[in-house]
This record gives C-alpha cells, sequence and structure tokens, in this order.
C-alpha cells in the first residue's frame, strides 16, 4: 500500500472591525431586516462608482503587519466575474496580482513541536450576500446586507500537514488578528470564517496532488473534523487506484462528513482584470512605519513575556495569552497578587466557572482586583484555601466582594497558636486510637486528626498550624 502524505492550505476571511462597507457608506452591522442596509453603490445598479473606505485599508495594513508580511506601498483591485444571486454586480471585488499584503509567516505548536506556516497572501475584498433558503420549502431569498462589507482574506502556503496544524494555525490567526484589533473575529456572526484546500501525494514527492476545497465550516473543531473525513475518504480513493477529482465539497456537521458541490474554478475561469472605478492604493513609507509602530504586543511575544516576567510555565502562559482579554485579566491580577497562585486561580476556578455559565472573560463578575483581595486573604491566612474556593463561587454568583462575604458568613479563619492548641489537646484526648498510631510513627493519622480540628471548628481552623501543634504534642517533629 502507498504511504500519502498530506497538504492542507486554507483561506481564511476576517471581516474587518469598520462602521461602513468597504465602496459605500452603508452600516455594517448583525442581524436586521433583510436588504435593509443597502445603497445602489453595493446593490451594483448601473451608473454607480465605488469609493474606497481608508478605514478598512487602514487596519489590513495593521494586520498584514501583525503577520509578518511584507505590505505593498502600491496595489490594486480587481474584478473577480462570476455569476451566482448573491453577488449582484456579477463580479466581485478583489486584489488579484497587486495584493496589499504578502509573503509574510506565523508560528505555530502543535504537541511541543513548532512550525513557520507561509502566508501568501492577505489582501482586502468585499463579501458578498447571503442566500436565504424558506424553511417552508417554498423557494429562496437574497439578502443583500452583507455585500460590501469589508473581509481581509488570508491565504497559506501549502504547508500544512495534518488536520490538527489546521486547527492550530486557525487559533493563531484568529488570537493575532484580535490583539490587533483589526476583528472581532466572531465565528458564530460570520466575522471570521475559513475554506480549506486538502491534497494527497506520495510520501517525499515534491509536486502537488489535486486538491479538494471545503466549505462550511464554522468553528476551529469543525475545520479539523472535516479535514480528518476528506484526508480518509482521498486515502480510500488513492489506495484502490482511483482518482480524486478536483471540487469544491460542503461539510455536513450532523455526519461529520463533506459532500459534493460543484466543481471547482481556476484563477482564469473568474476573468480577473483591473477595476477601471478604483485607483490604485499607494502608501507612504514614513505612515506604514508609524502603523508599525502603534502595533500592539501580539500572543507569542506576551506569552514569552509572562514566562520570563511572572516566572510561569510556558504552557500556562500560552493559556493565559490565547485571548487579548484573559490575558489582560491575568495580568491585572498578577501585578497585585503572586502571579503563578493567580494563574492557577484564573486557569482553574475562574475559567471554569465562566465555562459553566457559558460566558466570556469580559463577562467576568469577578474583578482581577476582586480575586487579588481574595487571594491575598488566604496569603494572609484569614481564611483556608479550601474556604477561598466556596467565597469565590459565591463572588462569582452574587458579584460580592471577598471581604464582604468573609465578614458577613463569620469564616475568618483561627489562626491564634493558644486558641489552636486547646482545640488540638481535646482532639487527641477524643480519639487516643490515632494519636497513639502517630506517636508510633504512623503518619497517615495525622490527616484525620487535622480533620477533626477542621470538624470541631466548622472549617475555621488553619489547617497548616493545626498541623504544626498536632505534630508538636505527638512528638513527630
Amino acid at each position: 500500500m502507498n504511504s500519502w502524505e498530506t497538504v492542507i492550505g486554507l483561506e481564511v476571511h476576517v471581516q474587518l472591525k469598520t462602521e461602513s462597507k468597504l465602496f459605500c457608506s452603508c452600516p455594517v452591522g448583525w442581524g436586521g431586516e433583510p436588504n435593509s442596509r443597502v445603497c445602489p453603490v453595493c446593490l451594483g445598479l448601473p451608473g454607480v462608482l465605488p469609493v474606497l473606505n481608508r478605514r478598512a485599508v487602514e487596519l489590513a495594513v495593521r494586520a498584514g503587519l501583525a503577520l509578518n508580511c511584507r505590505t505593498a506601498s502600491f496595489s490594486k483591485f480587481d474584478r473577480k466575474n462570476y455569476y451566482y444571486p448573491d453577488l449582484p454586480k456579477a463580479y466581485q471585488i478583489s486584489q488579484y496580482d497587486r495584493p496589499l499584503n504578502g509573503p509574510g509567516w506565523i508560528d505555530i505548536s502543535v504537541d511541543d513541536a513548532d512550525r513557520r506556516i507561509g502566508i501568501t497572501r492577505a489582501h482586502l475584498e468585499e463579501d458578498a450576500g447571503k442566500l436565504v433558503h424558506f424553511e417552508d420549502g417554498s423557494g429562496s431569498g437574497v439578502d443583500y446586507n452583507r455585500t460590501g462589507v469589508p473581509l481581509l482574506e488570508i491565504v497559506s502556503e501549502p504547508e500544512l500537514r495534518t488536520p490538527r496544524e489546521a486547527h492550530e494555525y486557525l487559533k493563531t490567526i484568529h488570537g493575532v488578528m484580535r490583539y490587533a484589533g483589526v476583528s472581532d473575529c466572531d465565528m458564530e456572526k460570520g466575522s471570521f470564517r475559513c475554506d480549506a484546500n486538502i491534497s494527497l501525494r506520495p510520501a517525499g514527492s515534491r509536486g502537488l496532488g489535486v486538491k479538494v476545497e471545503i466549505k462550511n465550516m464554522n468553528s476551529f473543531k469543525a475545520v479539523e473534523k472535516a479535514l480528518e473525513y476528506e484526508e480518509r475518504r482521498q486515502r480510500r480513493i488513492l489506495d484502490k487506484g482511483g482518482a480524486v477529482v478536483q471540487e469544491t465539497r460542503l461539510f455536513v456537521a450532523e455526519s461529520g462528513k463533506t459532500r459534493s458541490m460543484r466543481s471547482k474554478e481556476e484563477a482564469h475561469d473568474y476573468r480577473y482584470f483591473p477595476d477601471p472605478d478604483l485607483v490604485p492604493v499607494v502608501l507612504d513609507p514614513a505612515w506604514l512605519e508609524e502603523e508599525r509602530k502603534k502595533l500592539p504586543e501580539l500572543p507569542a511575544a506576551r506569552a514569552q513575556r509572562f514566562a520570563r516576567e511572572y516566572g510561569i510555565p510556558a504552557y500556562d502562559a500560552g493559556v493565559l495569552t490565547a485571548e487579548r482579554e484573559l490575558a489582560d485579566y491575568f495580568e491585572a491580577a498578577a501585578r497585585l497578587a503572586d502571579p503563578k497562585t493567580a494563574s492557577n486561580w484564573v486557569m482553574v476556578e475562574l475559567l471554569g466557572k465562566l465555562k459553566e455559565a457559558g460566558k466570556g472573560i469580559a463577562e467576568s463578575p469577578v474583578s482581577p482586583e476582586g480575586l487579588a483581595e481574595l487571594l491575598s486573604l488566604v496569603v494572609r491566612g484569614t481564611i483556608s484555601g479550601k474556604t477561598a474556593k466556596a467565597v469565590f463561587a459565591e463572588m462569582f454568583s452574587a458579584g460580592s466582594s471577598a471581604s464582604d462575604i468573609v465578614r458577613e458568613r463569620g469564616l475568618v479563619q483561627i489562626s491564634d497558636a493558644a486558641e489552636l492548641e486547646g482545640i488540638v489537646d481535646r482532639v487527641i484526648a477524643d480519639n487516643p486510637g490515632p494519636a497513639e498510631e502517630v506517636r508510633s510513627g504512623k503518619d497517615k493519622a495525622i490527616a484525620f486528626l487535622v480533620g477533626q480540628a477542621m470538624k470541631a471548628t466548622r472549617g475555621k481552623a488553619n489547617p497548616r498550624e493545626v498541623n504544626r501543634i498536632l505534630k508538636e504534642r505527638l512528638g513527630r517533629n
């Protein structure tokens, strides 16, 4: 049986965070009545002229810089000609031979192996409309609200080798775009979309196999699942001596399979030519350098700094910098509390509660300052770590401060040595058997006696102090 190597390339469409469309003043937004945000320009009516949105160019340049792209001082727009009901002009304004950005690259990490994936180009183009199929089966309509919305299309080199790498590449692009502030990248609203190209070739070969494009994937996991299925499908065909057909396929989430949609077009099928209504984009080198200086700290650099500056493991730093808002939250807490402790609480307690509640970090009812206050109560011995978890749960559900909850619930930890000694003496007297086991060297019984002290104080005794006093009383120091 032949050994096959998988070759994957991704085309990511990022909706830029502008207030108006790419070539007209129609507002950009989500939802709304069909065809309520349209004008003669985005509907392609005769006699109208497009005017380029300056803000879209600025955001596209920032995105290109964040992707380590070479940004062109001269670029132009082209017409990509094809007929489909959601394209009112029968052509899409895009960029072909003179794109705004490219080439570039990003680094990804899979199973502790780092790889640099090339980016062919990152160019501006307008979005198409949306077909709406009526639930009663009576027909279909077209909503042109999305027509003309500014997109940045990011095209990777065919250098991804596994569906898992494709998943990580997408997550990395998603994080970089959000950090750079060019898009909200909300996949549910279609502002971050992906098409995947996949082919198989004999292992060791330098050429490319026949590629298949996959559409209709609305999550990172869906992209990975679709590629896994398509990889298996193509391998079965090739193992039997068959030939893969170049085509576009749809991913059906319910079945986890892909199905044929249409034959795949090549670039010449679109009959690209320069758009005569739009002048070229010429960038001032000085302005471009200023934009480069404005770039924020990006995820990879921030993760490295977190590991170095706060002394947390590289894995923790990677988790905490995956989203800009999460990184901001952790850093605010880490400046007020022990960074490693703050890291553990954010990743385990906070993210766990947010997941249960179906909320994002921006919706957290516990502020970084509130979390730091809670951790300071543990450090000072005011409450135990176990009590702190219960307090945190109430902070999350009720929005109260840690100090208020501890005071109102009477949860202050008993740390006074004289008071704890009396409690320990009673526990020893009431449990002579376990106490004798400890005296004879069986330290496992200490946990039982500590538990009895905690029970007697309703969890208020400082367990560390109880443990110390027990060992002192029973000669185990």
